[in-house]
């Protein structure tokens, strides 16, 4: 690829995201896509059923040794609960019981979250909304790294540090870059993660807990499936903000490889985003978009023009509130 630049800095932009203009120009040539919209009917049974497999998978691994412990994490447990977090990415966007029934929403994303061990559901979605929002808002879009992220994580060893403390960065960062009062539905999130925790331990022991825990945390690190965190929104080409990925691993993460849709219209299901990509090709087929999440991952640690810096970044003004 051209137009690479060792980094010290952020891209700064002072235009805006071009997601809003594009769905604009969209909707007017495809008013179909709007048929897209709406909730996906099978995304609930089909997260439920994720959820109670890796409750049998506690069940089944409470007598093994900590070695296959952290394997089966790495390798399965960590595989379902990265896929349940895109799940509750999908679910932050109200698609699995639609708009009209929000609560039911953040309720089934905690239901969600359970076997990720962690209360996560409802913090993620009050800050997904300004990464949408906002998208690479300074101050506003904690998926962006630090400054001294950026500056630190600057060699191929240290690069390869960040990608595993990324579950880290992840959690603390926003509450350094952009911090938010508590909100009930954190409160009872947590609440409801801990006691389902506490009632795996009484049932089978800590080995479950341990699985659960360290497959989210690993499988967010480096793992294949963590190559989304990069690939989606690090300019790996000048001028291009947004990436999407078309390989089989979508099928594993309800879709989220095709972001330059999402972005697009974050009202349309996972499930269907294929269907605005055929449905607008022009506007997408020529776009630079990833083929491999390893390939990303790999690029990232060894492409001495490529890291944490690697983001767009603007100034927005606050919206009003509702």
């Amino acid at each position: 690829m051209g137009n690479r630049v060792t980094r010290d800095d952020f891209e700064w932009v002072y235009t805006e995201q071009p997601h809003t203009q594009r769905r604009k120009e969209i909707l007017a040539k495809y008013p179909e896509i709007k048929t897209l919209m709406g909730p996906d009917p099978h995304l609930k049974w089909i997260v439920s059923g994720m959820v109670f497999m890796q409750f049998l998978a506690c069940y089944l691994v409470k007598d093994l040794s900590w070695k296959w412990i952290f394997f089966w994490a790495y390798a399965f447990g960590g595989c379902v609960n990265h896929s349940l977090s895109l799940a509750i990415h999908d679910i932050s966007h109200n698609v699995a019981f639609g708009n009209k029934q929000a609560k039911w929403n953040r309720w089934f994303a905690v239901f969600a979250n359970l076997p990720i061990g962690i209360p996560y559901s409802a913090s993620f979605k009050k800050y997904h909304i300004d990464h949408h929002r906002y998208l690479g808002g300074d101050g506003l879009d904690v998926d962006i790294p630090t400054d001294f992220e950026g500056w630190f994580f600057c060699t191929p060893l240290r690069k390869l540090l960040w990608l595993f403390l990324q579950p880290l960065f992840y959690s603390l960062r926003p509450l350094y870059v952009n911090p938010k009062a508590i909100t009930r539905m954190e409160i009872f999130n947590a609440l409801v993660q801990f006691s389902v925790d506490l009632i795996i331990y009484c049932l089978w022991g800590l080995k479950p807990i341990i699985y659960l825990i360290a497959g989210s945390i690993l499988c967010m690190g480096v793992h294949p499936i963590s190559g989304h965190f990069i690939a989606e929104h690090y300019m790996f080409l000048k001028g291009y903000e947004t990436y999407s990925y078309y390989g089989p691993l979508n099928w594993l993460t309800f879709n989220v490889g095709y972001h330059m849709e999402h972005h697009d219209f974050p009202s349309i299901p996972g499930c269907r985003l294929p269907m605005v990509k055929k449905i607008a090709a022009e506007y997408y087929d020529n776009l630079p978009h990833h083929q491999s999440w390893i390939r990303v991952l790999w690029d990232f640690v060894f492409d001495d023009t490529i890291g944490p810096y690697s983001r767009v970044k603007r100034l927005c003004k606050l919206a009003k509130e509702n």
